[in-house]
């Protein structure tokens, strides 16, 4: 049912109720052209904390929903309108605000890209760690909204757990900072975690204070070529809980290689191999050698450090792996995109679950990722027009996600819930814990106006309701 959205024009904020502007704003990176998008009653692009009040005051007010907008880049609808109403673009809120280098920060509007903060401070020394693999594609806002991580994380961790004080705009318009520019507090409910993940369901982000680090004087990479998948697992695993200290360490299965270098020409083996980095200010070719020794243990048959020129190339085809699955056959077509993360030492357990399900099946499984912090990247890839290739690969996702929380993992480690994973929370979280979410949201956003839709399971009695008012 439509919204009406016209009190918009009367609060002097830029709106568009143009087809071509709704249109691209129904769907993200991993929606576009499904039956998941929805096409918004109206598109907003605030300029300032003020004008993203004004807009929600005035919609929670008349009952219409609001769903923040940023790049378009998240994989599971995050910021989908589903219920329609208005399509807050962010991306006007580009401003680097202030940078202090003394204290190792920076203070930027959510629609920043991620890029644009390594720049803003390149020229002090410092970066900013844990930008994911699509950091010169998505902005700031959209990574803390989704709780974002990268290749870097099994060193330094998340975005979120560099993020020091949020300002959000509540449902009604209310302001509030969450944490504070100091590097630790212990006042009061920590606020800014609950935020962060949120998908923009609690609030949004129209300005972050982010930590940064010094940039390491040492940087080495290369690869690490293995005789089986499981070797090359397993020395993954093995590395990580010995303690090596790599900054990325990423699992590429023959398939993934396969199809990275036709649509790259990358010519990389056929075969299961590690790409690795490593960070130091000094001893980095000691660590270098506690990583080789560890890998030797597992049958590693090449393990070369790159130049620079070399490293890039391969850091390039591991980042346009997700291009590379759509482009790589007109027949085939990838299904959601997989996220589980488990603990590291089921790791091989997982790769090697999810590769039997694709000889079980006949369907191709591509599984790469983040395999230092236990989180799996895998793809199945049915083909187009055939319900049972479908049908297969849609029992392939959910068994691989099933047996990752299982595990003691998860179903999303860095791309959140948004609408493709609702159906595993309560598995995840249990009835109780998905509970007490609800009263989380119901308390902080009442009359459900911020990004209705996500994250909860579709039977709750919300959706319900929504339906049955839909059919009157």
């Amino acid at each position: 049912m439509p919204h009406d959205c016209s009190f918009l024009e009367d609060l002097g904020v830029g709106v568009s109720f143009e087809d071509a502007d709704r249109e691209e704003h129904s769907a993200d990176w991993g929606t576009e052209g499904s039956d998941r998008a929805v096409v918004p009653d109206a598109v907003v692009r605030p300029e300032s904390t003020a004008e993203v009040s004004a807009v929600l005051s005035a919609a929670d007010e008349r009952g219409v929903p609001v769903t923040a907008y940023a790049a378009g880049t998240s994989l599971e609808g995050n910021p989908v309108p589903a219920q329609g109403g208005i399509s807050m673009d962010l991306m006007e809120m580009d401003a680097v605000l202030d940078v202090r280098p003394e204290d190792f920060q920076i203070d930027v509007q959510p629609g920043v890209m991620g890029s644009a903060v390594n720049e803003a401070v390149a020229s002090e020394g410092l970066f900013f760690p844990p930008l994911p693999s699509s950091g010169d594609l998505s902005t700031i806002g959209g990574m803390i909204a989704n709780s974002a991580s990268g290749m870097q994380t099994v060193k330094y961790g998340e975005v979120g757990d560099w993020v020091l004080e949020l300002e959000v705009v509540l449902a009604d318009g209310s302001v509030i900072e969450a944490g504070s520019k100091a590097v630790k507090t212990s006042s009061g409910y920590d606020l800014k975690r609950l935020l962060i993940g949120s998908e923009g369901t609690l609030g949004v982000i129209t300005r972050a204070t982010l930590e940064l680090a010094g940039r390491p004087q040492q940087i080495r990479g290369g690869r690490a070529i293995f005789p089986t998948l499981d070797d090359a697992a397993e020395a993954v695993a093995d590395a990580v809980r010995s303690g090596v200290d790599v900054a990325k360490i990423e699992l590429i299965d023959p398939t993934s290689a396969a199809i990275a270098n036709e649509y790259l020409d990358t010519g990389l083996p056929d075969a299961p191999m590690t790409f690795l980095e490593f960070h130091a200010d000094h001893g980095i070719e000691e660590e270098i050698d506690f990583c080789r020794a560890i890998f030797d243990a597992h049958g590693v048959q090449r393990f070369e450090m790159a130049d620079q020129e070399e490293m890039d190339a391969l850091w390039e085809s591991r980042k346009e792996l997700a291009f590379a699955l759509r482009a790589y056959d007109d027949d085939l077509h990838p299904l959601h995109p997989g996220d589980i993360t488990v603990p590291i030492s089921r790791l091989p357990e997982i790769i090697r679950y999810a590769k039997d399900l694709e000889e079980e099946h006949g369907i191709m499984v591509p599984c790469f990722g983040h395999s230092g912090d236990g989180n799996v990247h895998y793809t199945v890839m049915v083909e187009k027009g055939d319900l049972e290739s479908f049908e297969r690969g849609e029992e392939i996702y959910r068994q691989v996600v099933e047996k990752a929380i299982e595990f003691g993992g998860t179903s999303t480690g860095e791309h959140g819930i948004g609408l493709g994973k609702r159906k595993y929370m309560t598995l995840e979280h249990g009835e109780a814990g998905v509970a007490a979410m609800r009263r989380i949201k119901d308390a902080l956003d009442p009359n459900d106006t911020l990004n209705p839709g996500k994250i909860f399971p579709e039977t709750t009695e919300r959706d319900e309701r929504a339906t049955v008012e839909a059919d009157d």
